[in-house]
């Protein structure tokens, strides 16, 4: 396969990437400090916002590093391997303990938006939770499929 052939998926990840790193620099420290602000008796309350959004971010670029693997093995016609399926697991995993954050976070979402009388906080919350387990179950029908289609071509390798 061409090099080429992958190239826009690849601009595509990355170009996902490049506004999240934005959000995480700019938008996030404000959140924490709005945060702070809303419940000034929970001294706290912005390090946990913090924690739950950066930490969140990092399966979120993990998951884009796997994405980025996964499709240098199809440049390199190796995408029928093992290589593959253990990308496409660990996409699964980051995806799964993005909800799982986010679902831990709720709580925070929810204070912040009683307060602030924004129940788009916890649409967008929610939003983000739906998403990712979509991306977990994608990528697990996807990891069995490439398992049984490298065991069918295994078979194939070994019958001729």
């Amino acid at each position: 396969m061409k090099r080429g052939s992958t190239l826009f998926l690849k601009i595509a990840v990355i170009l996902i990437g490049i506004p999240v790193l934005a959000l995480c620099i700019f938008l996030v420290p404000e959140i924490a400090n709005y945060a702070a602000e809303l419940y000034p008796d929970i001294a706290y309350m912005k390090y946990l916002v913090l924690i739950v959004l950066y930490a969140a971010a990092i399966p979120f670029y993990f998951a884009l590093y796997q994405a980025l693997r996964l499709l240098i093995y199809i440049d390199k016609n190796i995408a029928f391997s093992e290589l593959s399926v253990r990308a496409l697991k660990n996409i699964k995993y980051c995806a799964i303990t993005i909800s799982i954050l986010y679902v831990v976070g709720m709580p925070l979402f929810y204070l912040i938006a009683e307060i602030d009388d924004a129940p788009g906080i916890i649409v967008l919350g929610l939003i983000i939770i739906f998403a990712s387990t979509v991306i977990a179950v994608f990528a697990a029908v996807l990891q069995k499929l490439l398992k049984e289609a490298i065991d069918i071509k295994s078979e194939n390798d070994l019958t001729v």
